[in-house]
């Protein structure tokens, strides 16, 4: 009897001890993550929303992934929105802008705070994958991590061609903003 209590009092502890350092070690996610970019020249103001972008980040191994549907974007010209689509992006032979990668040097998940962040990972955009380091902003704070980011995209790196007409009114280095709300995964 005795034996057989000790054993179930060290399998407790012992899976105590392994719940205790792996608890936080989940999965984050959102669905609504919010991107903006802005393409503007002094001759044309051109900025588009995704609200739909979706990212999870595994605190595991820090592994993070983000993909948005580029026909998510929404700009408020909708003839922009039709060229951005069919002109430049070619959202139907393209359909996904995708980061996958890692959190470089990642915070302690388990303590709140603000911290300065960088992912490296496979950029992809209008087909074309690159190596990327993006830098940004991680807080901690009740369960949830925000993400803010701002990088840049230069649409050469991408094979994103613009027609030599309209050529002066839209960036050829788009500006990026990003904030990703992110709560525990739930199956």
């Amino acid at each position: 009897m005795k034996l057989h209590f000790f054993r179930v009092a060290c399998l407790a502890m012992f899976s105590t001890a392994l719940l205790s350092g792996t608890a936080f070690a989940q999965m984050f996610a959102t669905s609504g993550g919010n991107t903006k970019f802005s393409a503007s020249t002094p001759l044309e103001n051109i900025e588009a929303e995704n609200k739909k972008s979706q990212v999870i980040l595994n605190t595991a191994n820090n592994e993070i992934a983000i993909r948005m549907n580029m026909r998510e974007f929404s700009f408020p010209n909708k003839l922009m929105q039709e060229h951005f689509n069919e002109n430049y992006i070619e959202s139907e032979k393209y359909p996904t802008a995708t980061f996958s990668g890692k959190v470089d040097k990642a915070p302690d998940y388990t303590k709140d705070g603000d911290y300065d962040v960088s992912a490296t990972g496979k950029f992809t955009v209008h087909g074309v994958a690159k190596e990327r380091t993006i830098k940004g902003k991680m807080k901690i704070d009740g369960g949830k991590i925000t993400i803010n980011a701002d990088f840049e995209v230069a649409l050469v790196d991408h094979k994103i061609d613009v027609p030599s007409v309209v050529f002066v009114k839209i960036a050829q280095i788009i500006k990026v903003k990003a904030q990703y709300i992110l709560a525990p995964y739930k199956k």
